[in-house]
């Protein structure tokens, strides 16, 4: 495309916090940076204790083997559910974020979801690419899926409220996990939480030419996670919706979301048009479009006026959706 305009500026307490963070909130990534990416992942970013997600005894911690999709291994489930909880309460099934390259199932964890409205979560960790390219990963997700719907009572929770949710890659297969649930006839979730999801991989709007190489997970880090999930087919028409969901023809019969993405990333216009793709099938989306926000902003920088405010929204969404 011609040369684009100037991208959105900066919120400037996040433009000031982004400089300060440096090396840990990298720009972009090749496919030669995936190994030192993980090795730095597993080495360098201290991931949760049982003890820690406990936040302080409000939750019981398990991990549990499930059978996984047919002739794949089993796949693991992080459980964090309340610890006095009294009746089946609602449950997040997480699907975390790492470009579909990295990252675990303690990654990312809503635990402030679970304190604030008394949920069950639960995380799965899915097998990742290049080595495991699609469908590996959407059908873990989905595996997992069916064994929490199916035994939701065992872990606390209710098996007619259940709620997709994700950031970033775990985003985008949140929103491939409520197509194809609609479209096997599986679970049926009450709502997808959708934050800053990675949902085309075309790659090729206005707002990833604008960002490439500023912010948080540039059009290059974008290129590299979706070649490592598709290989050949990554941008072609072979590209199944359930890998890349702004790829569905049919957004009718979802349940309702909410959107979240900042306007200074990658994904923002492409998060947008699928709000707006839901709406214009007669969906329900809530859509905020965070001013200044780089990609994963409130993770990076939760104190931040813009994160806290993030951070409530969604709140208030899941507040409405379970009527409490």
């Amino acid at each position: 495309m011609t040369t684009p305009p100037p991208p959105p500026p900066f919120d400037p307490e996040l433009a000031a916090a982004l400089v300060e963070l440096g090396d840990q909130a990298p720009t972009t990534a090749t496919p030669d940076d995936i190994p030192a990416a993980r090795e730095r992942f597993n080495g360098g970013i201290p991931l949760m204790t049982d003890d820690e997600l406990s936040c302080g005894g409000l939750l019981e911690i398990q991990e549990r083997a499930v059978p996984g999709p047919p002739g794949a291994p089993d796949v693991s489930l992080l459980i964090c559910r309340p610890a006095h909880g009294a009746e089946p309460r609602p449950i997040v099934y997480f699907t975390h974020p790492g470009g579909m390259v990295l990252g675990t199932n303690r990654l990312g964890l809503p635990l402030d979801w679970a304190q604030e409205l008394d949920l069950v979560v639960v995380s799965v960790e899915y097998r990742l690419a290049p080595e495991h390219p699609h469908p590996a990963p959407v059908e873990d997700c989905y595996a997992g899926l069916l064994w929490t719907a199916e035994h939701a009572k065992e872990i606390g929770g209710d098996p007619d409220r259940i709620i997709l949710a994700g950031g970033s890659a775990g985003g985008g297969l949140a929103a491939a996990l409520a197509l194809l649930a609609r479209d096997r006839q599986g679970p049926r979730p009450i709502g997808q939480l959708l934050t800053c999801p990675m949902l085309d991989d075309r790659n090729d709007t206005l707002s990833a030419h604008q960002m490439t190489g500023l912010g948080v997970w540039d059009r290059t880090a974008n290129e590299t996670g979706w070649n490592a999930l598709l290989g050949e087919a990554r941008g072609t028409d072979d590209v199944s919706p359930y890998a890349a969901p702004a790829r569905a023809d049919d957004l009718s019969d979802l349940p309702p979301a909410f959107i979240d993405v900042g306007s200074a990333e990658t994904f923002r216009d492409e998060d947008v048009t699928y709000a707006s793709r839901i709406w214009q099938a007669g969906g329900s989306a809530e859509l905020h479009v965070w001013p200044g926000g780089f990609h994963g902003f409130d993770g990076f920088v939760p104190q931040a006026a813009l994160s806290v405010d993030a951070r409530a929204a969604r709140l208030r969404w899941l507040r409405r959706l379970l009527g409490e």
